[in-house]
């Protein structure tokens, strides 16, 4: 299990986000403590608090996981 933590500036940035995860086939989580959602559903996503950094769970299952990283790049905090 991976986890990254995640900031987001604005809605734009929360579309380009669920868009790049959405096209990865592993099951993201988002959020800390009891709230956590699928990173993939941008309702979700929106229902978290996102003034402050988010955990980002994933298992990479032996997948390209640098190649993952590189991805999230832009997000991660």
């Amino acid at each position: 299990m991976r986890q990254v933590h995640v900031k987001f500036n604005d809605v734009n940035q929360v579309r380009q986000f669920v868009n790049v995860i959405d096209k990865i086939d592993l099951s993201f989580n988002l959020g800390e403590g009891r709230r956590v959602v699928d990173a993939k559903s941008i309702l979700g996503v929106m229902a978290l608090d996102l003034t402050k950094p988010v955990r980002l769970s994933y298992d990479p299952d032996d997948a390209d996981d640098e190649g993952i990283r590189e991805k999230l790049a832009p997000f991660i905090y």
